[in-house]
């Protein structure tokens, strides 16, 4: 019998000793280098506005390390750019900038790795980034997980088809679908895959806030029974959670699923929504980064990055302690 052919998902885990990097925080750095990304878009304001800082942060993380860079599409929407006075087609067009940013700061990285023949580079794929239906509505949703009685499987879907098309049509590696809160998003986005065909492979992310279950209070056995039928659908972990929850969570996982194993958490400081601003960990610092990657890479983590407060230098040492220890 024919071995089907990996993908590039596949082809470049087993490339790199067992586990790769992705990318950090993006919003934070952004603020770092200057844009103002206090808008219901948050920071694909910037694909409006400051293009340019996109394609910085991409590179940063490419110097730091990074196999994968995600897009700026987190909280890019063609119903969020509408509200912003654009019409369809300039929204159509901002998401297709997203991927293309990402491509090119790739292109350009390799092409000047390669110059030194010492460097080990290997070539990073571009995910395109799809934040949940919470991360549009911009109040915090996809931490709670209960989008209400209106939202229903056909909603979410309707919801994501056309950016999900766009944004396969801009040509990504890829798709990476993040801060997932329960079972009946991903269950839309599993029957979206399908429907439409999706070539390339995908992960779905899902986020939590007690380090047992999904936001809604779902267990991630309900959660991934959906997934685990889908073959579109190559890698399933958690973003957007305290790091501190990581270990047990790949645990958990490691026992629903069959599929690569993806984490990619906050840096460890706690937002405080009164004040809002953030709060420094008492537990968790970027230096920590290092062992615990290593950690969970031993207990069966394939994918490993940060996400939000995270930055170029929390990546550079998750990827040092990764490539110090295969």
């Amino acid at each position: 019998m024919k071995s089907e052919k990996k993908s590039l998902l596949q082809d470049l885990i087993e490339n790199s000793g067992g586990c790769v990097v992705t990318d950090g925080g993006f919003a934070t750095h952004l603020e770092t280098l200057g844009a103002s990304i206090n808008d219901p878009l948050w920071s694909a304001i910037c694909l409006i506005k400051q293009p340019h800082l996109i394609k910085q942060v991409h590179l940063e993380y490419l110097e730091a390390g990074a196999d994968i860079l995600v897009t700026s599409s987190y909280q890019a929407t063609i119903p969020g750019f509408l509200s912003k006075g654009l019409s369809i087609e300039e929204g159509e067009a901002l998401l297709q900038r997203s991927v293309k940013l990402a491509v090119e700061a790739r292109d350009s990285f390799g092409t000047s790795a390669k110059r030194n023949p010492g460097n080990k580079y290997r070539r990073a794929l571009v995910a395109a980034s799809i934040g949940s239906y919470g991360a549009y509505l911009a109040d915090g949703s996809e931490y709670r997980g209960l989008y209400g009685p209106d939202v229903n499987l056909k909603k979410l879907k309707d919801f994501h088809r056309r950016r999900l098309q766009v944004l396969v049509e801009a040509g990504p590696d890829l798709l990476a679908f993040e801060t997932i809160p329960n079972k009946l998003e991903a269950q839309a986005l599993v029957e979206l895959l399908e429907e439409i065909n999706v070539q390339i492979p995908s992960w779905i992310c899902f986020t939590s806030v007690d380090g047992e279950n999904a936001p809604s209070g779902e267990s991630f056995q309900e959660c991934l029974e959906v997934i685990n039928k889908c073959n579109k659908v190559e890698a399933v972990g958690i973003n957007c959670a305290p790091p501190h929850f990581m270990e047990s969570l790949i645990s958990k996982f490691k026992q629903l699923t069959k599929k690569a194993i993806i984490v990619y958490p906050n840096s460890g400081e706690v937002w405080d929504g009164i004040a809002k601003k953030w709060l420094p960990s008492k537990c968790f610092h970027d230096d920590d980064f290092g062992f615990h990657a290593t950690r969970w890479r031993d207990l069966g983590a394939k994918i490993i990055g940060g996400c939000c407060r995270t930055t170029p230098s929390t990546i550079q040492i998750i990827s040092n302690a990764l490539r110090e220890n295969i």
